[in-house]
Protein backbone atom coordinates (compact mmCIF):
# COMPACT_ATOMS: atom_id res chain seq x y z
CA UNK A 1 0.00 0.00 0.00
CA UNK A 2 1.43 3.36 -1.01
CA UNK A 3 1.22 6.28 1.36
CA UNK A 4 0.77 9.81 0.12
CA UNK A 5 3.99 11.62 -0.79
CA UNK A 6 3.46 14.14 2.00
CA UNK A 7 3.58 11.49 4.72
CA UNK A 8 5.80 8.76 3.31
CA UNK A 9 8.90 8.13 5.36
CA UNK A 10 10.78 4.98 6.15
CA UNK A 11 11.72 4.05 9.70
CA UNK A 12 15.24 5.06 10.61
CA UNK A 13 17.58 2.84 12.64
CA UNK A 14 15.97 4.01 15.90
CA UNK A 15 12.52 2.95 14.67
CA UNK A 16 11.31 6.57 14.36
CA UNK A 17 9.61 7.68 11.17
CA UNK A 18 12.29 9.31 9.03
CA UNK A 19 11.76 12.55 7.15
CA UNK A 20 10.22 11.87 3.74
CA UNK A 21 12.02 12.84 0.52
CA UNK A 22 9.21 15.35 -0.14
CA UNK A 23 9.74 17.02 3.23
CA UNK A 24 13.47 17.20 2.50
CA UNK A 25 12.77 18.73 -0.93
CA UNK A 26 10.50 21.33 0.69
CA UNK A 27 13.20 22.18 3.25
CA UNK A 28 15.64 22.65 0.36
CA UNK A 29 13.15 24.94 -1.39
CA UNK A 30 12.83 22.57 -4.35
CA UNK A 31 9.62 21.95 -6.26
CA UNK A 32 9.84 19.03 -8.67
CA UNK A 33 9.23 20.05 -12.28
CA UNK A 34 7.42 17.90 -14.80
CA UNK A 35 9.59 15.04 -15.98
CA UNK A 36 11.58 16.20 -19.04
CA UNK A 37 10.55 14.39 -22.24
CA UNK A 38 13.07 12.24 -24.12
CA UNK A 39 14.96 14.06 -26.88
CA UNK A 40 15.24 11.01 -29.17
CA UNK A 41 13.99 7.44 -29.60
CA UNK A 42 14.13 6.21 -25.99
CA UNK A 43 12.11 6.24 -22.77
CA UNK A 44 12.98 8.13 -19.60
CA UNK A 45 13.11 5.00 -17.45
CA UNK A 46 12.78 1.24 -17.43
CA UNK A 47 11.71 -0.82 -14.44
CA UNK A 48 13.02 -4.36 -14.24
CA UNK A 49 12.07 -6.18 -11.07
CA UNK A 50 13.02 -4.05 -8.08
CA UNK A 51 15.41 -1.88 -10.12
CA UNK A 52 14.67 1.38 -11.90
CA UNK A 53 17.04 2.46 -14.66
CA UNK A 54 16.89 6.15 -15.55
CA UNK A 55 18.03 7.44 -18.93
CA UNK A 56 20.47 10.31 -18.97
CA UNK A 57 19.06 13.68 -18.01
CA UNK A 58 20.58 17.07 -18.67
CA UNK A 59 20.62 20.48 -16.99
CA UNK A 60 17.15 21.55 -18.16
CA UNK A 61 15.47 24.18 -16.02
CA UNK A 62 11.71 23.95 -15.34
CA UNK A 63 11.10 26.65 -17.97
CA UNK A 64 12.93 24.57 -20.61
CA UNK A 65 16.21 26.52 -20.56
CA UNK A 66 19.21 24.22 -21.12
CA UNK A 67 22.64 25.02 -19.69
CA UNK A 68 25.25 24.61 -22.41
CA UNK A 69 28.97 25.05 -22.86
CA UNK A 70 32.35 23.46 -22.29
CA UNK A 71 33.34 22.96 -18.68
CA UNK A 72 36.86 24.26 -18.17
CA UNK A 73 36.43 26.89 -20.88
CA UNK A 74 33.34 29.11 -20.77
CA UNK A 75 31.76 27.19 -17.84
CA UNK A 76 33.48 26.99 -14.45
CA UNK A 77 33.32 24.23 -11.86
CA UNK A 78 30.85 26.08 -9.59
CA UNK A 79 28.40 26.69 -12.45
CA UNK A 80 28.76 23.11 -13.68
CA UNK A 81 28.14 21.84 -10.10
CA UNK A 82 24.87 23.83 -10.13
CA UNK A 83 24.01 22.32 -13.53
CA UNK A 84 24.58 18.82 -12.12
CA UNK A 85 22.23 19.72 -9.25
CA UNK A 86 19.54 20.79 -11.76
CA UNK A 87 20.11 17.49 -13.56
CA UNK A 88 19.59 15.69 -10.24
CA UNK A 89 16.27 17.48 -9.80
CA UNK A 90 15.26 16.19 -13.24
CA UNK A 91 16.26 12.66 -12.24
CA UNK A 92 14.08 13.03 -9.13
CA UNK A 93 11.19 14.17 -11.34
CA UNK A 94 11.56 11.03 -13.46
CA UNK A 95 11.72 8.85 -10.33
CA UNK A 96 8.57 10.51 -8.99
CA UNK A 97 6.75 9.99 -12.30
CA UNK A 98 7.89 6.36 -12.53
CA UNK A 99 7.14 5.39 -8.92
CA UNK A 100 4.41 7.80 -7.84
CA UNK A 101 6.21 8.25 -4.53
CA UNK A 102 9.91 8.94 -3.90
CA UNK A 103 9.47 7.09 -0.60
CA UNK A 104 9.59 3.88 -2.67
CA UNK A 105 13.30 4.44 -3.41
CA UNK A 106 15.11 1.83 -1.33
CA UNK A 107 18.61 2.86 -2.42
CA UNK A 108 20.30 5.05 -4.96
CA UNK A 109 22.63 2.42 -6.41
CA UNK A 110 24.74 4.12 -9.08
CA UNK A 111 25.20 7.31 -11.08
CA UNK A 112 27.05 7.80 -14.34
CA UNK A 113 27.99 11.46 -14.62
CA UNK A 114 29.21 12.80 -17.95
CA UNK A 115 30.85 16.22 -18.18
CA UNK A 116 31.19 18.11 -21.47
CA UNK A 117 34.74 19.25 -20.79
CA UNK A 118 37.85 20.53 -22.48
CA UNK A 119 40.59 17.88 -22.79
CA UNK A 120 42.75 19.31 -19.97
CA UNK A 121 39.86 19.53 -17.44
CA UNK A 122 40.58 17.41 -14.35
CA UNK A 123 37.78 18.07 -11.85
CA UNK A 124 34.91 15.91 -13.14
CA UNK A 125 34.08 14.50 -9.67
CA UNK A 126 33.59 18.02 -8.22
CA UNK A 127 31.06 18.77 -10.97
CA UNK A 128 29.01 15.58 -10.53
CA UNK A 129 29.00 16.15 -6.76
CA UNK A 130 26.20 18.63 -7.53
CA UNK A 131 23.89 15.68 -8.23
CA UNK A 132 25.36 13.34 -5.61
CA UNK A 133 25.07 15.92 -2.84
CA UNK A 134 21.44 16.59 -3.80
CA UNK A 135 20.47 12.91 -3.76
CA UNK A 136 22.03 12.44 -0.33
CA UNK A 137 20.25 15.59 0.91
CA UNK A 138 16.90 14.30 -0.41
CA UNK A 139 17.16 10.61 0.52
CA UNK A 140 19.39 10.79 3.59
CA UNK A 141 22.53 8.93 4.62
CA UNK A 142 20.97 5.45 4.45
CA UNK A 143 19.40 5.62 0.97
CA UNK A 144 21.28 8.39 -0.86
CA UNK A 145 24.97 7.36 -0.93
CA UNK A 146 25.80 5.54 -4.17
CA UNK A 147 28.48 4.16 -6.42
CA UNK A 148 29.42 6.57 -9.17
CA UNK A 149 31.48 7.31 -12.23
CA UNK A 150 32.30 10.89 -13.25
CA UNK A 151 33.89 11.12 -16.67
CA UNK A 152 34.73 13.70 -19.29
CA UNK A 153 33.33 13.71 -22.82
CA UNK A 154 34.39 15.68 -25.87
CA UNK A 155 30.76 16.63 -26.49
CA UNK A 156 27.25 15.97 -25.23
CA UNK A 157 23.90 16.37 -27.05
CA UNK A 158 23.05 20.02 -27.73
CA UNK A 159 26.37 21.03 -26.13
CA UNK A 160 24.82 20.56 -22.62
CA UNK A 161 27.32 20.84 -19.79
CA UNK A 162 26.42 17.59 -18.00
CA UNK A 163 24.35 14.45 -18.47
CA UNK A 164 23.67 12.00 -15.66
CA UNK A 165 22.12 8.51 -15.59
CA UNK A 166 20.92 6.74 -12.44
CA UNK A 167 20.07 3.27 -11.20
CA UNK A 168 17.90 2.94 -8.10
CA UNK A 169 16.59 -0.02 -6.11
CA UNK A 170 12.90 0.26 -5.25
CA UNK A 171 10.50 -1.21 -2.74
CA UNK A 172 6.97 -2.20 -3.61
Amino acid sequence: MNQSPATTGQPDTSGKLAVSPYERLARLGITLPASPPPIANFVTHVREGNMLYLSGQGPREADGFMHVGKVGAEVGVEAAYAHARVTGINLLAVMHEALGDLGRVKRVVKLLGMVNAVPHFLDHPAVINGCSDLLIDVFGEEVGPHARSAVGFGSLPGNITVEIEAIVAIRD
